[in-house]
């Protein structure tokens, strides 16, 4: 195999190893290879580790596990306000850095499940800024011009994913810093609730609303991620248990009105925003007009009002003794902290209360929000010499994304014409939609710009999978017992059968055997090692072929934990997949479904009733 064409995405990585295609040694050399030799982007990195310390993390992996383990052997990069053990973490200030111990608790959790860390990003200093430029180890660059801005704070991290260096990467995310670079650089951003993620081990801008994101290539990387890493922590006191809010299918969809869309002269940027609105439309969601004008008053609050303090709050002694060492720009910001006053502080809280409450009536008319995730981008130039202005405009739609309480995803939303730079628009939702966020960021995604990061790069999206979305969803899930999900199989992962392993290896636990609801046709499918059936379900019932016969299909009803689902996931290539499927008592539970176009020219066994009786007929005319 051609490492060096090899896609770094979870997913294609998950596939390589377990059909032993490659190694964990050769994927890091080729990871730490991009990482070093990258002349394009020569500031991503203000610490990548050396061959010796990737080697240690990659002798600590039982390869026998890799079926279990979710992030197996998965590179990824941590942004340098973000501990790992035994690494300075720097916040793009020199002068403040200090080695930790230990690693923060997301990096923990990630490395458990088998990632493995591969460095340290660039990131605008102290995470204050969404341009990528305020830090003394240079401006990052987008990964399509390198005369504009990568977007920040979480500059490095997001150009480590779009250059293909890494498979995801870790930022943060108090004003936009996990999202604006994935727009600039045509990648994912997952901006998560607000605590579902420990911050733990994240040195902070402002605590209260701080929020550890993710890069990524496709909204299932993501998820896969976020199944791992959303884990309630005792050690941090603004942690919160992830649950699944499940959105309705054909949501009403936010769109502000006219008056509160601001481009800032970027034409190309409006044209680009409306084919996205008109394509949610298309995907069978509702538009709905909103007022704008609360969400636009409280993102001017985070940097206009007294949460500027908590900042300063932050930075401390460091501060005080050393403020001479900080960028000038961040300095200027953080310094209007001292003037201000415990009266102002109430009075901002009182405003944003005010302004929550007048949000809140809004969402009563919508279920998601639909927002460019900039109005426009700037060369580096132009934020060199108006650093607060521009990044103003960039946080225009997502300043007040944590003060409100919100979920976010963006995604890539198409390319301008002019220049070829990307544009991303970003789905919103109250807290904890954030795995329906990626369910439908992903149709958006794959509708609007099916090819991921850089053009040397080359991710297909239709090559890539999609995410589960809501596992609440699952009708089953309770039957089964707290903490699992229910998977119903039809052929070579049936018990005895040579896919069966991947439900035992990852706990999985045989609930029994039954039939699906009379709507589904069975087919032989053509090509597949090992040999696989795929399901259709029919508008109307199908008839048994014998007289007498049980209508249906026999499948086997398999438990899962839920911290397993991720991975089984993974190890679905196409042209199967997971999506949820009826059975023969009118419940639902997720099971096998199969791509169309794979059911032409395949052989139709519906009369066999399931696929052992059609593999033990086939043996049978062989003699």
């Amino acid at each position: 195999m051609d490492l060096h064409s090899l896609p770094f995405t979870i997913a294609d990585l998950r596939r390589l190893y377990l059909d032993n295609a490659v190694s964990v040694e050769e994927v890091m050399e080729e990871a730490l290879r991009r990482a070093a030799r990258s002349v394009a982007h020569p500031h991503v990195w203000i610490r990548l580790l050396t061959s010796g310390e990737v080697a240690r993390y990659v002798a600590a992996l039982d390869p026998a596990r890799k079926g279990e383990l979710p992030l197996y052997g998965i590179p990824f990069a941590i942004k340098d306000n973000i501990d790992l053990a035994h690494i300075p973490t720097t916040c793009a200030c020199p002068a403040f850095a200090y080695t930790p111990e230990k690693s923060a608790t997301v990096v923990e959790l990630l490395i458990a499940a088998g990632a493995i860390p591969i460095g340290k990003t660039n990131l605008d200093q102290f995470a204050t800024g969404l341009v990528g430029v305020r830090t003394p180890y240079g401006a990052c660059q987008s990964v399509f011009d390198a005369r504009y801005v990568s977007g920040g704070s979480s500059s490095g991290s997001g150009v480590a994913v779009a250059a293909g260096m890494v498979a995801f990467a870790l930022g943060t995310d108090t004003a936009g810093s996990g999202r604006v670079p994935a727009a600039f650089n045509n990648i994912v951003g997952l901006k998560p609730s607000k605590g579902i993620f420990s911050t733990t081990g994240l040195y902070p801008a402002c605590r209260a609303l701080d929020c550890i994101s993710v890069f990524s290539a496709t909204c299932a990387d993501a998820e896969t991620v976020m199944r791992v890493a959303a884990r309630f922590d005792e050690t941090d006191a603004y942690s919160r248990e992830l649950t699944d809010l499940k959105l309705p299918e054909k949501c009403r969809v936010g769109i502000p009105c006219p008056e509160h869309l601001h481009f800032f002269g970027d034409e190309q940027a409006a044209e680009l925003y409306a084919q996205a609105v008109a394509r949610i439309e298309e995907l069978g969601c509702q538009r709905v007009d909103i007022n704008f004008e609360p969400f636009a008053k409280a993102a001017a609050l985070l940097y206009a009002g007294p949460w500027v303090a908590e900042r300063r709050a932050a930075l401390g002694d460091f501060m005080t003794k050393s403020a001479a060492e900080m960028d000038p720009t961040v300095r200027g910001i953080v310094e209007k902290a001292d003037g201000m006053t415990a009266v102002q502080a109430f009075e901002g809280a009182y405003a944003l209360q005010a302004l929550a409450a007048a949000a809140a009536r809004e969402w009563k008319k919508m279920d998601v929000m639909l927002l460019p995730t900039t109005g426009t981008t700037y060369t580096i130039e132009q934020l060199r010499a108006e650093p607060v202005k521009y990044n103003t405009n960039l946080g225009y739609y997502t300043n007040f994304v944590n003060l409100l309480d919100l979920s976010a995803v963006a995604v890539p939303a198409g390319f301008r014409s002019t220049n070829g730079l990307p544009f991303g628009v970003t789905l919103m939702a109250p807290a904890f939609g954030d795995a329906s966020l990626l369910a439908l960021g992903d149709r958006l995604h794959r509708a609007l710009a099916p090819k991921v990061g850089s053009p040397s790069v080359g991710i297909d999206l239709a090559k890539q999978p999609s995410p589960v979305g809501p596992i609440a969803e699952s009708s089953a899930s309770a039957a089964a017992g707290s903490g699992t999900i229910s998977v119903a199989v039809v052929g070579a992962h049936l018990e005895g059968q040579p896919l069966n392993h991947q439900l035992t290896s990852k706990g999985g636990k045989l609930l029994g055997l039954t039939r699906t609801s009379p709507r589904y046709r069975l087919y032989a499918l053509a090509n597949t090692r090992p040999a696989k059936p795929g399901l259709r379900r029919m508008d109307d019932p199908v008839e048994p072929a014998a007289p007498g016969a049980e209508p249906g299909i026999e499948v086997e009803v398999w438990t899962l934990p839920l911290a397993a689902f991720g991975a089984f996931m993974l190890e679905v290539g196409p042209p199967l997949g997971i999506g949820s499927l009826e059975l023969a008592d009118g419940t639902w539970v997720k099971g096998f479904i199969c791509e169309p176009a794979a059911l032409d020219g395949a052989e139709d066994i519906t009369e066999f009733g399931g696929w052992r009786n059609f593999l033990r007929a086939a043996a049978e005319a062989k003699g």
